[in-house]
């Protein structure tokens, strides 16, 4: 059953219309719009019907903190008013509503117009949802065949995403970088980074596919694919900039090799100047580069890989994201397990990749 949060300073009118739509829906109430907040954090309803006119946070202060939270802004917002009148019509659909509607509203006329933006936002829903997964399924597609050259990269593109992701939320929970990172740009971690190393389309064959050390000369070749990918996915975050993920990407794409001491490349950047992404995927990246075997070394073990990254804390990487990687260290682990055995049993090789630091 569907979960409807009523919000009306009028604790008549609040029984009036629970008692309209009891038996069709679950009903929350709220007299306030800092109530309505606090009950749409909680308990996430599927619609909210919002009075307008209500003391201190009126109607439109409240859909617009709805609309600023990421969690809330999704729910479909239908405004009721005792107040009717084209300009405050206009007003409540510039706000983010979905309908207005007059009080007092007759049942069948409310239960119509409710269950059509259900039906409605649930469409929607499913189609955004859709739409990620395409988007996702290509770029990870893409990114496998420009990086890879075999099916490893099929396993390091997701693997690494999964542990930027992990590590992204044991910061998050933990309040640090409070300024940088929002819950958020977790999720969108994730998707951005199968991108990271998308700029080798644009770097020789024989040098990704070289079985031996690199010369200098192929080894500043090797580096300039994080300027070229920075650029490629730049171009098309302009075309789409309301695909914050491909900004995300783009940020990776360039930043991911830069060194928390200001060491690493393509601009040399050092502490905070790295976007905290590259800073939070520096750490993946590197964790799934030292344990993955290669055709020239095998794989360091989970114990070698941690004590890698943890002797590059405030060198190679932020010491805070070192520090929240070793609380949760078992858990890449884990993650790693679970991919190689998926691999594996799907008969998926493994390859070298030659920029990685380990």
């Amino acid at each position: 059953m569907k979960s409807i949060l009523i919000v009306d300073d009028n604790l008549v009118n609040l029984k009036q219309i629970s008692a309209q739509l009891a038996g069709c829906y679950e009903v929350s109430l709220a007299k306030s719009g800092a109530i309505a907040l606090q009950i749409g954090i909680q308990e996430r309803p599927d619609l909210i019907l919002l009075d307008v006119e209500m003391p201190g946070m009126d109607g439109f202060d409240t859909i617009a903190r709805l609309k600023a939270d990421p969690d809330l802004r999704h729910i479909p917002v239908i405004f009721l008013t005792s107040n009717y009148d084209p300009a405050t019509e206009v007003k409540c659909l510039e706000s983010g509503a979905m309908d207005f509607i007059t009080k007092p509203a007759n049942t069948e006329i409310l239960r119509h117009r409710i269950e059509l933006h259900l039906q409605f936002s649930a469409y929607q829903l499913h189609l955004e949802n859709m739409v990620r997964e395409m988007e996702d399924t290509i770029g990870i597609s893409f990114a496998e065949l420009v990086e890879c050259k075999d099916y490893n990269i099929a396993g390091h593109v997701l693997r690494t995403g999964s542990y930027a992701e992990l590590l992204a939320a044991g910061l998050f929970d933990a309040g640090r970088f409070p300024n940088e990172l929002e819950a958020a740009d977790i999720p969108l971690l994730k998707r951005a980074a199968p991108f990271h190393d998308i700029g080798k389309i644009g770097v020789s064959d024989v040098i990704l596919l070289k079985r031996s050390a690199l010369t200098e000369e192929e080894y500043r070749e090797v580096r300039r694919h994080t300027l070229i990918g920075g650029r490629v996915l730049g171009a098309i975050y302009n075309r789409t900039p309301n695909q914050r993920y491909l900004k995300m990407a783009m940020l990776l794409a360039e930043g991911h090799h830069e060194r928390y001491d200001g060491k690493g490349y393509p601009r040399g950047l050092a502490g905070d100047a790295i976007p905290v992404y590259c800073r939070i995927f520096a750490v993946a990246n590197v964790y799934d580069a030292c344990i993955t075997d290669r055709v020239y070394r095998k794989g360091l073990g989970h114990e070698e890989t941690c004590r890698v990254i943890l002797e590059g804390r405030g060198t190679e990487f932020d010491p805070q994201v070192v520090d929240i990687f070793e609380q949760m260290q078992d858990r890449f682990a884990q993650l790693y397990a679970a991919s190689h055995y998926s691999l594996n049993n799907q008969g998926w090789s493994f390859y070298h990749e030659t920029n990685l630091s380990c």
